[in-house]
């Protein structure tokens, strides 16, 4: 089986290899010819990881994958959210999106926030969608190399480091991502079986 997982990101790409079942072939946009910006234009993130496979498929007709992530922090009612990879602007710079936002929480006492992945999968001409969550806080300063995005100032509920001084391994197994991504290989596996 092989599947075009629906991202420029090379970092998500790692992620998410480390994941997936070694007999399922992850074919990224590169290896399919698609340089283009895929639309990202919906106002909820369900709606742009659903707007991104369906892209692919009408354009490049593959079974494919694809991710939308926001962080979601409660003194801000929910923001940044789907807007978080271009928090900062257009520009999608992950300094300047973690610098705004430690400047917005600066007078909050409650940090509480959540990183929330939602996978839609279009395969054999139906589209479902796998959501994980994970719940933490947002840092005062950043701390870590890893990772990419928000990771060096959220620091995951039970936790003392944050996800960008993290082990990739654990971060999988906690992490937002990893935890819709789970599912999405639950129902992989069964697809399979059913195939084989």
């Amino acid at each position: 089986m092989q599947l075009v997982f629906a991202t420029n990101n090379l970092n998500k790409v790692k992620e998410v290899q480390e994941l997936i079942p070694l007999n399922i072939k992850v074919l990224s946009l590169k290896d399919i010819g698609c340089f283009e910006e895929i639309p990202e234009t919906q106002d909820t993130i369900e709606g742009n990881a659903i707007q991104k496979v369906e892209f692919i498929k009408k354009h490049y007709d593959y079974d494919c994958f694809a991710d939308d992530t926001g962080l979601e922090v409660e003194a801000l009612n929910g923001a940044p959210g789907v807007y978080s990879a271009r928090y900062a602007g257009e520009l999608r710079d992950a300094n300047n999106n973690m610098n705004k936002l430690l400047t917005e929480l600066a007078n909050h006492n409650n940090r509480n926030a959540q990183f929330k992945t939602v996978v839609a999968l279009h395969i054999n001409n139906t589209t479902q969608t796998f959501t994980g969550i994970c719940q933490g806080e947002i840092t005062k300063t950043k701390h870590g190399e890893n990772g990419f995005g928000y990771d060096p100032i959220f620091k995951p509920n039970g936790f003392d480091e944050t996800f960008a001084e993290m082990d990739l391994k654990i971060k999988n197994s906690i992490g937002h991502r990893g935890k819709a991504i789970a599912k999405l290989v639950n129902l992989l596996k069964t697809i399979e079986q059913k195939f084989s």
